[in-house]
């Protein structure tokens, strides 16, 4: 899943780029014409939201797996710097607006269109927006389906292809996260990186170094990968990590971080004799952060209490907007993937 698209969104000629990548995603994963036009109608919104209230941002759509079954979602991000607001579920009805002019439709018609939509804004600070969009629509009154796993991931230069990819599967009480940044950039890249990715999902009852041991042998044929693997035992609350490469982690438990530098070598190409393992408790406040190189060795965790309580996929869009500006351009793929313990949601999951 190495296609991406990502649109700044600063004048109104931009709407229309965004629902095209919207479109474009849509046929990729191969979803009916009903998913893809409300994958079209949440990107629209969300982007004519973009410059209605926050000055402009920009827009990330991914190619993700759903939370069940076979197919492929795609997942659209709203990231910006604007003004923010106080009270998401006021925001969410219909009929609200902090505009002159505006019907305030519509993010309760992206609420009601995806299979999971997620706000997070603070005043002064901005807004995150994610939504899902799998192939089979929600019921109508259900509530989202809990994910546990949430990322995002950006090109270099807004390229078509990323070689960063990430991925998680279930194998019993396990839940096995693996984030692969693919040696150098474009397709080559992307090609080790989903390769790594696609093993997992046939491998996902390995340990982490067998995995990676198995995933050097998978990848030889392609360039290499870093590869970092987290896995939660749910019968022990246990965590287990292990990567190879420069894909980092930090897990939060408690008021507390801590950082997990991954081995030196190259999966596929240089794999050390010993590959280290790090075990942590796993617990209902943890939380756990893993990002390739091109988030900026620097970025602090977030602070903000209300936002770790928040779907995977927002806190995933919230560390790569805070750790990216303007005057610090990202200087590689970007991904970040977000584990946290299996919570259950509400309807449209708008805590603040």
């Amino acid at each position: 899943m190495s296609r991406v698209w990502e649109v700044p969104v600063h004048d109104s000629t931009r709407v229309r780029d965004a629902r095209t990548a919207a479109q474009e995603a849509c046929a990729q994963a191969g979803l009916a014409a009903p998913r893809t036009a409300a994958a079209e109608l949440v990107a629209t919104e969300l982007a004519t939201n973009l410059l209605r209230h926050a000055g402009g941002g920009r827009m990330v759509v991914n190619l993700v797996a759903p939370p069940a079954g076979a197919g492929t979602s795609v997942q659209v991000f709203s990231l910006d710097h604007g003004p923010g607001f106080a009270d998401a579920d006021t925001a969410l009805r219909d009929g609200y607006s902090t505009a002159a002019g505006s019907l305030g439709a519509g993010l309760g018609s992206c609420l009601r269109s995806a299979n999971a939509f997620h706000l997070y804004s603070l005043p002064g600070r901005g807004t995150v927006a994610t939504a899902r969009i799998d192939p089979e629509p929600r019921t109508r009154g259900s509530a989202q389906a809990a994910v546990p796993v949430g990322g995002i991931t950006t090109a270099l230069a807004q390229a078509e292809q990323c070689g960063d990819a990430w991925g998680w599967a279930r194998s019993g009480g396990l839940m096995t996260l693996l984030l692969a940044d693919g040696l150098g950039h474009g397709p080559k890249a992307a090609h080790a990186s989903t390769a790594a990715v696609a093993e997992l999902r046939r491998a996902a009852h390995l340990p982490p170094a067998e995995l990676l041991r198995r995933l050097h042998v998978v990848l030889r044929p392609t360039r290499g990968a870093a590869v970092t693997v987290a896995q939660v035992d749910a019968d022990r609350a246990e965590l287990s990590l292990a990567g190879v490469g420069n894909v980092s982690a930090r897990v939060r438990s408690g008021d507390g971080w801590t950082s997990h530098v991954a081995h030196p070598g190259i999966v596929g190409a240089y794999f050390p004799a010993q590959v280290p393992v790090r075990r942590l408790p796993w617990r209902r406040d943890s939380l756990l952060v893993m990002h390739s190189d091109g988030l900026p060795s620097r970025w602090a965790p977030p602070e903000d209490t209300r936002l770790l309580a928040h779907d995977p996929s927002v806190v995933a869009g919230a560390i790569l907007r805070e750790a990216g500006s303007p005057a610090r351009p990202a200087r590689d793929d970007t991904s970040v993937a977000v584990l946290a313990p299996d919570r259950r949601t509400s309807p449209h999951d708008s805590r603040l």
